[in-house]
């Protein structure tokens, strides 16, 4: 309600005495002088962006066995890039002057990959994997040299060496599940588990207190930066002296700040979210991380400050289509099918972050991430509408690649820029130009991208694919036996989709609440939930009608309880089963306005409600979470029963 109205005129006289005189009459809008804005710009943007790749459709595309989840690319320093797939195996591939020729493949580990990381000269890679092992491959012979045993699940892995010492043995440094990061010498773990008394070479950072979820190595700081699950940043380094090996947190000599109060590297925390990558500039100066609420934020390494932070929500990818911009919109019908996966992949990626027990090969999607360009003026990375080059000076999109690509959501991106050449080769043309025979050799800038839930990974050049519709051309190369499941149709992928659920946990902002499904009573009701929860039909819903002492509804995409329908469109009929009665709380039914005209609607009474039975098809019941509902029930709402404060459904998770 308005607030109390003031009195008539009268009874504000000697108001004036009370706060003094009053400022004159403002300028006109025309007369005030304008202030003029400093146009920030780049120096030589151009030169940096054509060593850039600049293509609309990815050139080629090669396979794994399975889907994609990781890729790496060595640079110019020896010109290789490895690729990872669920399945355990990896693959190198070497750059040629245009494109890239398969070398080699490994079945690096027995199930999928957590984690790969290069070294800084490329001439080392480290996978670990979640039979708890972690592999050193020499990468120019393409062949595994060491192995190491772990005592816990590997979650992250880098590279790292002390700070100021080229000459120093490289490390490996291994992130946990159990929060801690070691830091092992490869070599002389070889023989022995990498938390094995003998290993005398290893040095354990305790700075985390929850699952390590990423780490990258800042060359020019000397620096680690690791983030755990809780969203806690991190800065360290190991620090070899007589009496021992030890580590020291946020040196002084990187940083710029004394207290981490004063940065904002508590932004992931107070945002309950994590980072699903970190990358670290050339430069050193700033670090991104990809984080679960699908947010972009750029760090200032040395201030501890954000620089940047980019949405790419499902609502900022709305908003964006909404406004109609020509560079960004879509048509209505491609943009749907897009948002339509971008749920399923942001709803598997939240998943796979939030798991706390073992994880399966079935769990695991390739992670974004962010990189940056060798100019480190440069942000790349995967969206909702293709691989954006970002221009974190001036904050516009210089590029997007992949926009026309409608079938794959690009996710996980490697960046190669250079000229590719043997060690002979290179040898020659530095002669030549040195010599003055040749000013030099034009450059073959690549970027390598997975996609969700694809077999392939795909290449992004200058160069334009000659023909997309001639396959004998061959953009998308066959170097695997083509997967069955690739020429099925799609009525056959929709029908493992509708295996019937047993169980399903509703995660809401309020809390989890899991429930027990009768399919063998009502299964065309159970059916009809489960394929809506696995093609995230609910997430983001909201419970738009809460009754104290009844009952709280949901399922509604609208918000307002008009909306929704059926997993085969439109409604179907009442399954009621006289067992099935609302004799008790907690009873999970189906909504509707009348008989038979059931959708996607769904309720979970607080009470019994005999009264229903009958009417409302019950299709299960709460077997946890009875608390969240209780909580959920007693919201304030307004005179429509829709809870003033929005309390959704951020996904469902269902179980055969």
């Amino acid at each position: 309600m308005p607030g109390p109205m003031p009195g008539p005129e009268e009874d504000g006289e000697g108001l004036d005495e009370m706060v003094g005189p009053m400022p004159g009459p403002m300028p006109e809008e025309d007369e005030r002088p304008k202030r003029k804005r400093r146009k920030k710009n780049l120096p030589y943007e151009k030169a940096y962006l054509d060593a850039l790749p600049c293509s609309e459709m990815y050139e080629k595309s090669y396979m794994h066995r399975d889907d994609v989840t990781h890729i790496l690319s060595t640079g110019s320093k020896s010109d290789f890039v490895i690729t990872a797939s669920r399945d355990g195996f990896i693959k190198f591939w070497k750059k040629g002057k245009e494109g890239i020729e398969f070398v080699k493949v490994f079945r690096a580990h027995l199930t999928h990959i957590t984690s790969m990381a290069c070294s800084l000269d490329g001439a080392l890679l480290a996978t670990a994997s979640e039979d708890r092992q972690v592999k050193i491959f020499d990468v120019s012979n393409f062949d595994m040299i060491s192995m190491i045993g772990l005592h816990a699940r590997p979650t992250s892995i880098c590279w790292t060496q002390e700070k100021g010492d080229t000459s120093s043995q490289l490390r490996v440094a291994i992130g946990f599940h159990t929060g801690s990061i070691h830091v092992v010498d490869h070599l002389s773990a070889t023989a022995t588990r990498a938390d094995s008394k003998d290993v005398t070479t290893e040095a354990i950072f305790k700075g985390h207190r929850a699952p390590v979820m990423a780490m990258a190595y800042n060359q020019a700081a000397g620096t680690m930066v690791s983030v755990d699950r809780k969203g806690v940043v991190e800065y360290w380094r190991m620090v070899t002296e007589a009496g021992g090996t030890s580590f020291e947190s946020f040196p002084p000599d990187a940083t710029g700040f004394k207290y981490k109060t004063d940065t904002h590297l508590f932004d992931l925390a107070k945002a309950k979210c994590t980072a699903l990558s970190l990358s670290v500039s050339p430069d050193g100066k700033y670090f991104a991380c990809m984080c679960t609420d699908f947010r972009i934020r750029l760090f200032s390494f040395a201030t501890g400050k954000l620089k940047r932070v980019y949405d790419e929500t499902l609502e900022a990818s709305q908003s964006l289509q909404d406004g109609g911009s020509e560079a960004f919109a879509l048509e209505d019908i491609d943009f749907g099918r897009r948002l339509a996966i971008e749920k399923k992949y942001q709803a598997a990626l939240q998943r796979l972050a939030s798991l706390e027990g073992d994880v399966t090969n079935q769990d695991i999607v390739s992670t974004p991430n962010a990189v940056f360009d060798e100019s480190s003026n440069f942000l790349i990375y995967s969206t909702l509408l293709g691989v954006k080059v970002v221009n974190i000076h001036t904050n516009k999109v210089s590029r997007m690649l992949g926009k026309v690509e409608n079938t794959e959501r690009f996710t996980h991106v490697a960046l190669y820029q250079g000229v590719a050449q043997s060690v002979a080769s290179k040898a020659k043309l530095s002669t030549a130009i040195q010599s003055g025979v040749i000013k030099g050799i034009e450059a073959d800038p690549t970027l390598f991208a997975c996609a969700f839930k694809k077999g392939r990974f795909y290449l992004f050049s200058k160069r334009e694919p000659e023909d997309c519709d001639d396959v004998t051309l061959g953009r998308d190369i066959f170097n695997e036996k083509p997967v069955v499941d690739e020429f099925l149709p799609e009525a056959e992928g929709a029908k493992a989709d509708s295996k019937l659920a047993k169980e399903a946990v509703l995660h809401t902002t309020y809390g989890d609440i899991r429930v027990e499904l009768y399919g063998d009573k009502c299964p065309k009701t159970v059916e009809n939930f489960t394929v809506h929860s696995r093609n995230n039909y609910y997430q983001g819903v909201i419970f738009h009608r809460v009754i104290k002492g009844f009952m709280i509804q949901t399922g509604d995409p609208l918000g307002d309880g008009t909306g929704g329908e059926s997993c085969w469109g439109g409604e179907f009929e009442d399954e009621i089963d006289p067992d099935l009665k609302h004799d008790r709380p907690y009873t999970l039914s189906m909504a509707n306005c009348g008989p038979n005209t059931n959708g996607s609607q769904f309720f979970i009474t607080t009470v019994p409600c005999t009264w229903l039975d009958g009417k409302h098809t019950v299709f299960g019941r709460v077997t946890k979470g009875a608390d969240v509902c209780y909580t959920i029930e007693r919201v304030k709402v307004d005179t429509n029963d829709k809870p003033l404060e929005d309390i959704k459904i951020q996904s469902v998770t269902v179980t055969n």
